[in-house]
């Protein structure tokens, strides 16, 4: 039996439809099981079961993963990181599980550090002691999260940054959620280390001149220091200090150690990643919202 935790985010939600094309039964572990049964269609109800698990409450963890010989492991980032994934680390090994895959970040660069890479090395280590077989997926930027600069585009037609023109990576989550479906049910992929990026990188200017051209009107990226942008996430994004301090970190580190695309998709899944310029058209309507 596969587990899965973090089957609400994108890449679980990814990875349990893929799972249900593959006809591969899979346990979903959630905090809010009965959301999660009434976002699954029919044929998936049928395939993924459903168990409450919260990675504070080691019994309940220990209960849901009764019977799970393989695990996949999507924590959102948090300053508790490193905590609650060992606990689910710990729990695994008491129950029997066989094989973890776990969702990383781009390996710690000393040369520009970030704080959440840092988390995940530690559980990376924790990971690698615990005596089980590991997976280790390290994907770069997820083409998703351009969605979050979509109302800015849509209303003003900017968004903002602090790489110049710096190439960054990005890759779709679909493409995240496929590699794990392989080394789930593919024992010769498993116990690697991956970085996954997509076939192309793309600077913040090139993206807009993508989205320009897209939605046939200019929009601009504007380079902001990176005390502003900081400011900015904080005030206008909303968002908590640290997670407005890992986006300058992660593009802080764009600009020290310039970002290069992996074959590891084309190798694995034998297919080339989907594309930036196919998820922006996608997802038109959604940078277009103010006007539709």
């Amino acid at each position: 039996m596969i587990g899965i935790i973090g089957a609400t985010g994108t890449i679980g939600d990814a990875l349990l439809k893929r799972l249900v094309d593959l006809d591969v039964p899979a346990r979903a572990l959630s905090r809010e099981p009965e959301k999660l049964r009434a976002r699954l269609g029919e044929k998936d109800r049928t395939m993924i079961e459903v168990a409450y698990a919260d990675a504070g409450e080691p019994e309940s963890l220990r209960h849901a993963l009764n019977g799970v010989n393989q695990l996949f492991m999507a924590m959102s980032n948090s300053p508790d990181q490193i905590v609650l994934e060992t606990s689910i680390i710990q729990a695994a090994v008491e129950c029997g599980v066989e094989h973890i895959v776990k969702i990383s970040s781009p390996e710690f660069e000393r040369k520009s550090p970030v704080a959440v890479a840092g988390w995940h090395q530690e559980i990376e280590r924790n990971l690698s002691e615990s005596g089980l077989i590991c997976t280790v997926l390290r994907p770069y930027a997820f083409m998703q999260n351009l969605l979050r600069l979509a109302p800015l585009i849509a209303e003003q037609n900017i968004f903002f940054g602090s790489m110049g023109d710096s190439p960054c990576n990005f890759i779709d989550c679909r493409d995240i959620a496929d590699v794990a479906a392989e080394v789930l049910t593919n024992r010769k992929a498993s116990g690697q280390i991956y970085t996954l990026t997509g076939s192309e990188t793309f600077s913040y200017p090139h993206i807009a001149g993508m989205l320009t051209v897209l939605l046939e009107r200019p929009i601009r990226y504007i380079n902001l220091p990176s005390q502003e942008l900081y400011r900015n996430l904080i005030e206008q994004g909303q968002l908590p200090p640290w997670i407005a301090n890992h986006v300058i970190e992660i593009q802080a580190m764009a600009i020290v150690i310039p970002e290069r695309p992996t074959d590891t998709i084309r190798q694995l899944l034998h297919r080339e990643p989907r594309t930036l310029a196919a998820f922006l058209q996608e997802h038109q309507e959604t940078f277009s919202l103010s006007r539709a």
